[in-house]
């Protein structure tokens, strides 16, 4: 049987809304479906509608938000851990800021402070946390040393959409906070994403800049109108949602709380119930009182055992595959030779040579383990992860 990695879990109901949007309103583009799409993730998250900026993807959001903070070309450095997707590292790039890979906390994989403050220079404008695996932890921290350096927090929710640190969800509070709603997030668009900022002027300048700067074109097409005679005074970019993006988008939050968070949550607990057990693997940790909506789960796995995995997953009929190779070991974002190392991140003081990860998927309604989409593994360390899919749901607790 051959199974895909990862799928998105849409039916029905988001096509019947794409329906909708082509049948009936018949303009595919910005418009009123995303402005409301807008308010309603502005509604789930408990903020005003303004501040939510939707964009066509998550590396977007996180480029408009770089630029808002910082300025576009400010050539300002910004701390990021190496261990994300090269999205956090392009969008920084692509607003003229400067990355700057930022190593990982062992236990887990979430930037480590130490290490960051480190990595402090006079350049250095902004640090942007990643919530890799969907795990918020040490917001506080992160905010205590944003403030104590003088810095602006840029957050990488990609993973985090519906989760919950310390009570308050992702996205309710903070400086700028950046979802993904591409096609296997929590909820989907399709493609798409969000800036939550908490800042007017910082807001407004990124609602300009998602459609080409053109000045107030974004409040003239949610009135159903354009601008026909506009001002353009910065640089600006093509980064808008459409209506039919925005109608799935829709759907999918008001699935979220009932269906996809009990559904991914479950899952995730039955991961690390079985997992928990097995001699050799250790799970990454999250602090109880955050509330996590498990993107996907991860495991290190011990001992060096990389290459006897591998061949256990490829025996039994699971794909593997290379997933999230740390930045600072990609030709365009190599540092300057004699930069501070990265250890956990390469794995040099680790006793584990070998971290990866895991999740799956589940498709449709059902919390059925025959039916789930995807095992994925990735590296915390130079040696490469691997991604897998299994159709059958106790492969993972025989390796």
């Amino acid at each position: 049987m051959s199974m895909r990695l990862s799928r998105s879990i849409v039916g029905e109901a988001e096509a019947e809304a794409v329906r909708r949007v082509i049948c009936e309103d018949g303009y595919l583009g910005i418009g009123k479906e995303v402005q409301q799409f807008e308010a309603d993730v502005a509604a789930y998250l408990g903020v005003p509608a303004s501040w939510v900026i939707s964009v066509n993807t998550g590396t977007a959001a996180l480029h408009l938000a770089v630029e808002a903070v910082l300025g576009h070309g400010s050539g300002a450095e910004v701390l990021v851990p190496s261990l994300t997707f090269v999205a956090s590292f392009q969008a920084i790039s692509g607003a003229g800021a400067v990355p700057v890979a930022c190593d990982a906390r062992l236990d887990t994989a979430t930037i480590d402070l130490a290490d960051a403050e480190k990595r402090l220079t006079p350049r250095t404008k902004a640090i942007m946390p990643v919530h890799y695996a969907s795990n918020p932890v040490n917001l506080d921290g992160v905010y205590a040393f944003a403030e104590k350096h003088g810095l602006r927090v840029i957050e990488d929710a990609a993973h985090a959409f519906g989760c919950l640190y310390k009570g308050r969800k992702i996205g309710s509070f903070g400086d700028v906070v950046c979802f993904s709603f591409d096609g296997i997030k929590n909820i989907t668009s399709g493609e798409g994403g969000c800036a939550v900022f908490f800042n007017a002027t910082e807001a407004g300048y990124a609602a300009d800049a998602r459609l080409l700067s053109v000045e107030g074109d974004t409040r003239s097409r949610f009135a159903g109108t354009r601008t026909w005679d506009p001002d353009v005074k910065r640089i600006g970019w093509r980064f808008h949602m459409s209506n039919i993006m925005a109608a799935i988008g829709r759907v999918q939050l008001s699935r979220l709380d009932g269906e996809f968070i009990p559904a991914r949550r479950a899952l995730g607990d039955i991961y690390r119930q079985r997992l928990a057990g097995l001699d050799g693997l250790r799970l990454l940790q999250t602090d109880p009182q955050d509330f996590v909506v498990p993107h996907i789960v991860c495991v290190r796995v011990l001992n060096g055992r990389k290459d006897e995995l591998k061949a256990a997953l490829t025996a039994a009929g699971i794909p593997v595959g290379v997933h999230y190779k740390p930045n600072h070991l990609l030709s365009l974002f190599r540092p300057a030779p004699g930069s501070l190392p990265l250890p956990v991140t390469d794995g040099a003081t680790a006793p584990e040579p070998l971290k990866k990860r895991f999740f799956r998927r589940f498709c449709g309604q059902k919390l059925d383990r025959r039916a789930a989409c995807g095992y994925r593994a990735s590296s915390l360390a130079r040696t490469r992860g691997v991604r897998a899919v299994s159709p059958k749901g106790d492969n993972h607790a025989e390796i």
